[in-house]
Parts: structure tokens; sequence; C-alpha cells
């Protein structure tokens, strides 16, 4: 491993610090915590009051965005701008997955950079450190930890038919791969089963991979959990919880804009075929007035003859947040050149306060440092019970019968 990878991984403060009160706010070591509730329920009972009841616990959803590239309007509309409402309504986890960045040739001090920048843009776009979770995948170990585990029980058949490593190694060839772009969705199972996961938004694309991921969770539950385990002093039950697809109602992918069959990308060698989203409004202005149209008479979604009338009405509607109704009975009777304008001004007026924020969070590092290291431990901490159940359930019960030393 090179010293520059080692550098960008290893240099992070250690998220043990999180979970001993070291996040912003002051708050309590989570053993304290803990004991203080245990505390305040005994003194009810003991007083007669009934102790209250437990809350509901919310359903967890995580995801993540790799920091390669720029983060483009197809990651904020597919994904973050999902998330900022999500995190009102579930527990959610929202990570830079850096881990996953490696995988393709890179330059470690630019990752770093652009690790840190990804989770500014995070905050910028209205994810909220208060309602969620904020960190850096490479710095909660269990991560890696726990796809070594999972690795041992993962068909090496199941890898070999993932389309996305079939379409990369054949552009890159044989030598130019590395292993990790085969194992790397043995890597995202571990990034969700980690947390006990009940829902991960994804989008139509990426409906393999998390298929992927309730096999091995399946497999691994009949492997190392159940009643025969139970019996051999372990837990019993499922190990880990089987995650469903959350896929939003639009703008699950967002095409490019020089092509409207094809999907909106970091990787694309023409940056033509994406509004970023620190673009300044003349580059924005610039893009939309040269992508792609047809020349079909007024506007319209759906039609498959019209990839790029359906793909920019879209981003149009869900930039302004109006129906798809609404955007019709505006639009349906346009020409491309008014249209564009009207899309060019509702992208920019979006885009504007994200652009200010993202420049006042990355001129003070303190404030995202903090953001990640509060992140990190609260991950921490529900990754490492997973990570130790399973450890004991798949190698250490397996050496149960050893005694340690008097």
């Amino acid at each position: 491993m090179s010293r520059t990878l080692l550098s960008h991984i290893l240099h992070r403060p250690p998220p043990l610090l999180a979970s001993r009160g070291g996040g912003r706010g002051g708050a309590l070591p989570s053993r304290l915590r803990t004991l203080r509730l245990n505390c305040s329920v005994a003194e009810a009972t003991a007083s007669g009051d009934e102790a209250p009841a437990p809350p509901a616990r919310k359903k967890r959803v995580v995801s993540g965005v790799q920091p390669t590239g720029v983060v483009h309007l197809g990651n904020y509309l597919g994904a973050i701008k999902n998330w900022v409402s999500l995190q009102d309504l579930y527990e959610t986890l929202f990570f830079i997955v850096d881990l996953h960045a490696i995988t393709l040739p890179y330059e470690a001090p630019q990752l770093s950079k652009a690790t840190r920048s990804t989770a500014a843009i995070y905050l910028a776009c209205g994810i909220d450190s208060s309602k969620a979770s904020i960190f850096v995948q490479s710095h909660v170990r269990a991560h890696v930890e726990l796809m070594w585990l999972l690795s041992s029980s993962t068909p090496i058949g199941w890898l070999n038919r993932m389309i996305q490593f079939k379409e990369k190694s054949r552009k890159a060839g044989d030598e130019n791969v590395g292993v990790a772009l085969l194992t790397y969705p043995v890597l995202m199972a571990s990034d969700i089963l980690l947390y006990q996961s009940d829902l991960v938004p994804v989008g139509e694309d990426q409906t393999q991979h998390l298929e992927l991921t309730r096999e091995i969770a399946e497999r691994v539950n009949n492997l190392y959990g159940g009643r025969k385990w139970k019996k051999m002093g372990g837990r019993g039950g499922s190990l880990f919880k089987v995650p469903e697809a959350l896929i939003p109602p639009a703008g699950a992918r967002v095409m490019s804009l020089t092509d409207g069959l094809s999907k909106m990308s970091k990787s694309a060698p023409s940056d033509q075929s994406r509004i970023n989203l620190l673009d300044p409004k003349d580059v924005i202005m610039n893009k939309i007035k040269r992508c792609k149209t047809d020349s079909f008479p007024g506007l319209e979604f759906d039609n498959p003859e019209r990839p790029e009338c359906n793909n920019l009405l879209s981003i149009y509607q869900i930039i302004t947040g109006k129906t798809k109704e609404e955007v019709i009975r505006e639009c349906e009777n346009m020409n491309w050149g008014s249209f564009k304008t009207t899309l060019t001004d509702a992208l920019i007026d979006h885009l504007q306060p994200i652009q200010v924020r993202y420049e006042e969070i990355m001129s003070d590092p303190g404030y995202l440092d903090g953001v990640l290291l509060e992140g990190s431990g609260k991950a921490a901490e529900i990754a490492d019970i997973t990570l130790n159940n399973f450890t004991f359930h798949s190698v250490a019960i397996k050496v149960n019968d050893y005694q340690s030393p008097e």
C-alpha cells in the first residue's frame, strides 16, 4: 500500500474520540447516557410511577456517494436531494464511499480533497448533522473487516455476473483491473449490512447490487444464524436484516445532456454532458443552450422517441417541485428556445444557495472536521455491535471450547 493511500485513509481523528464525548455540542459518553436512562427508569419505578414506554424505532436508511470527479445534477437529483426529505422520516446514515473510489487509478491527494468537498456538498444541500450521521467510509474500519468476513461466504460466480464489472474490465483490460473492481460489491454489501439497514435508496440501474447484498445476507443468515448456533452459545436468529430498495418516484436516473439514452456520469469524457453542482451561472447557461434536443413540435413526457425531451422536462419538474401535470400545462406548447431559458433560470435559482453554503462550509475546516468526527463516532457504535456479533458466530464460536488461562 502506498504512503499516499495510507495518508488519505489514516489522516483523520480517531472515531473513538466521538464516543467519549468529543463530538460537537459536548455530547455525553454513550455509556453514561445509558446509565442515566436506566437510573431514571429505576427511580420512576421505585416511586410508583410507570416507566415511560420506549419510543418506536425509526427504520434505518443508509446511502453514499463516491468522491470521484465532481458531484453533478444526477447525483443530486437521484440521491442527495431525496436524502434531505428522508432524514426527517428515518434514522439516516449518509457517507462518502472513499474506499470504493480506489478500485480504479486515482491520486491520493486529490481523493482526500474530493472527499472533504463531497461532505461539504452533503451539508450545503441540506443534510442536517443533528438528524443524520455524516461520515467518511474509511473512518469506520468495520466496513473493511466485515467485507473480508462476507467475502468468505460469497461465491465467486455471484461476482462474475455483475454487469458493471464486466463493462469496466472489458474497457480497461485484465492486466489493468485490480481485484477490488471484482470484489467491491461485497464492500457495498458490508456498507449496508453493517448498519442493519431497513431501506437503501437506489436508482433503477443499481438494483443488481442491492439484490446481491440481499443474497449475501440470506446466505450468511442461513450459514451462521438459526437454532443450531443458538444451541452452541450464539444469539441465534438472523445476523443481518435483509434490506429493501427505496426507489424515488421521479429523478432516480438523470440522463446525459448530450445523449438522452445514457446516464449522466462523472466519468463521461465531455463535461458538456452534465451540470455540476458547483458550475457557475454562465457555464450552466452555456450547457443548457447547447444540450441535445429534437425536432418534434411541442414538449412531452414519456415518449420513447424523445428521450432528451423527457429528461429535460423531468429535471425541470424535480428542480421546481412541480407535478407532471403542472409542467405539461406550462411547457407543452413551448419551443426549445423558450424552454431552455426557463430551465436555465430554474437551475441557477435552485443551485445558487447550495453554492453559497458550500463556500461557507469549506472556509471553516474545523466545522467540517467536527461533523465528520461526530458522524463516524455514531456510525462506529452501530457498526461495532454488528461486526462483533458476526465475528463471534463465524469465527470465535469455533474456538469456544478453549478455556482462557487462569
